[in-house]
């Protein structure tokens, strides 16, 4: 019988147990199809035998386990397209043109909503549409960082070479750098008119988050309650650490906008009920039936019926279970309707029958394939992860949640627990890869885990440490090289940038587009 006790330092009771045979116990193979987030909707059957239950939405999360050996690795990234001569975003004309051209070229299938293109998709991977017409390559998961990578820099060629020849360049930032709002052209889609009514109609300023933004994410699995609690638990805490590492947004409206990461500023401001740190996950009764509370309780937007999408904004899920969804009175919800409505909740770590790790800015090829790195060999390995877990034991919610807000701003430098949140990175990146890493530090450290104690002296020494990346043997440790120099240097992107910016720019952010174009 394996139980693991770890003490969390909570308003609560502070021992929290999980009973991994319970866990696996309700982890049953169940098969559902894969939707893709920004793609068209799941479409609900016509008729429905059985209305759902409770323990069906749980058992939705549990048909996600997975034994180790078909763990996989996903990665999405978006990217702002523009003109070349004038830097303006393109229009949904040029949009739909390029669509056109990479599918005639590539042998990609298009994605039509009525008569619009809003994507494309081969194989188990698609190219979607955010708001904005910021444009996203939702990838296959695969087994290593070397697929993944290939794949992302396989896109890339294909996206350049179609837009090259129309004079449309790719630029690699977390936020549009110069243009406004309202320059922003808008993609036909309902669901993202829907999205924006609800919006403007809480009267939550969130219009910025949905067209002027690009993230990177990477999708993980996990084999049991008990690892889903402990990756979520592990990705949530270090998430502003993500998005301190990747900060690559410093500009807004053509100038310095005082954030290094002004993308994860404004995600921060969203409708409140449907984003953030989730503190319920580090409560002891935590599990797949919490989230399902959770996301029970986060407002709907539409629900997808005969290839239209209606608006339920504000609406109850859980009236809708009950037949009682005034958009749709009498009809009860399916599968499809709750994976529709999980695609609306941006949480900083997102829990399908995957997770979804959200933090970090949009930015160049090599820190793309960078964040899949970080994350896989933080999480995909035991000695990484409870590596990780014994340091953040004891971070209080209040901690957790003022790097959250400080982290856009301060990116590395912020203050915690009596140092940087560079030397936290420090001591992140030496479980997430074998390097030989320059320590600077006064204090002499002895940290006791599965590695034995590791001594960090005053005088600046390289360490070699086994870790993650290296335990998978599979040679992936090289794509961590850019966190490398960003930490060891103290550095973010977004930094650089600001240094161009004032030093070699003449304080001037055209020269941006061609800085991070790709």
């Amino acid at each position: 019988m394996g139980i693991l006790h770890l003490k969390w330092a909570s308003s609560g009771s502070s021992m929290v147990v999980f009973h991994k045979e319970r866990a696996s116990a309700s982890c049953r193979r169940v098969r559902h199809g894969v939707i893709v987030a920004t793609g068209p909707a799941t479409e609900a059957p016509l008729k429905v035998n059985q209305p759902l239950t409770k323990y069906d939405l749980i058992n939705y999360f549990a048909s996600g386990c997975k034994p180790k050996d078909e763990w996989r690795i996903g990665t999405e990234h978006e990217k702002f397209g523009f003109e070349f001569e004038t830097l303006r975003p393109i229009k949904y004309k040029q949009i739909a043109a390029l669509l056109n051209g990479i599918a005639a070229r590539f042998e990609w299938e298009k994605l039509m909503e009525g008569d619009n293109i809003i994507g494309l998709k081969k194989g188990n991977r698609s190219i979607s549409l955010e708001p904005g017409g910021q444009f996203e390559l939702s990838g296959t998961p695969f087994k290593t960082l070397h697929q993944t990578c290939d794949e992302l820099n396989s896109h890339l060629y294909q996206a350049k070479t179609v837009g090259e020849e129309m004079g449309i360049g790719f630029l690699g930032l977390g936020f549009q750098p110069k243009w406004k709002p309202q320059d922003i052209p808008r993609v036909p889609k309902v669901r993202y008119n829907i999205m924006q009514n609800y919006f403007n109609n809480n009267g939550l300023p969130q219009v910025e988050a949905l067209l002027m933004t690009c993230s990177v994410q990477v999708n993980l699995d996990y084999s049991s309650e008990a690892d889903m609690i402990k990756k979520m638990r592990t990705g949530l805490t270090l998430q502003p650490l993500a998005a301190a590492m990747f900060a690559n947004s410093p500009f807004s409206g053509g100038i310095p906008s005082g954030y290094l990461s002004i993308r994860s500023y404004k995600v921060n401001q969203v409708d409140k009920r449907r984003t953030g740190m989730l503190p319920f996950v580090f409560d002891d009764t935590f599990g797949f039936e919490q989230y399902v509370d959770y996301a029970l309780d986060v407002p709907m937007m539409f629900v997808y019926r005969e290839n239209k999408y209606i608006d339920c904004g504000g609406m109850s899920f859980r009236d809708f279970m009950a037949g009682k969804l005034p958009a749709i009175p009498g009809q009860v919800p399916t599968l499809s309707d709750w994976e529709n409505h999980l695609t609306t909740i941006f949480p900083e770590v997102r829990l399908k029958r995957y997770m979804e790790m959200r933090g970090a800015d949009g930015g160049t090829s090599d820190m793309l394939c960078a964040l899949p790195a970080f994350w896989v060999g933080l999480l995909y390995d035991e000695v990484s992860l409870h590596n990780a877990l014994d340091m953040i034991v004891h971070w209080t919610p209040e901690e957790r949640q003022n790097l959250r807000n400080m982290v856009p701003m301060t990116g590395l430098r912020t203050p915690f627990q009596g140092r940087l949140l560079r030397h936290v990175a420090e001591d992140v990146l030496q479980w997430a890869k074998v390097s030989l890493m320059l320590i600077n530090d006064s204090q002499l450290f002895c940290r006791f885990h599965y590695l034995g104690c590791l001594e960090l002296r005053q005088t600046s020494i390289y360490i070699v440490l086994q870790d993650g990346l290296d335990r998978r043997g599979l040679n992936e440790s090289s794509f961590l090289d850019p966190l490398k120099d960003v930490v060891g240097t103290g550095l973010t992107p977004a930094d650089r940038l600001l240094d161009m910016f004032h030093n070699t720019w003449e304080n001037s952010v055209d020269p941006v587009f061609r800085e991070r174009c790709y």
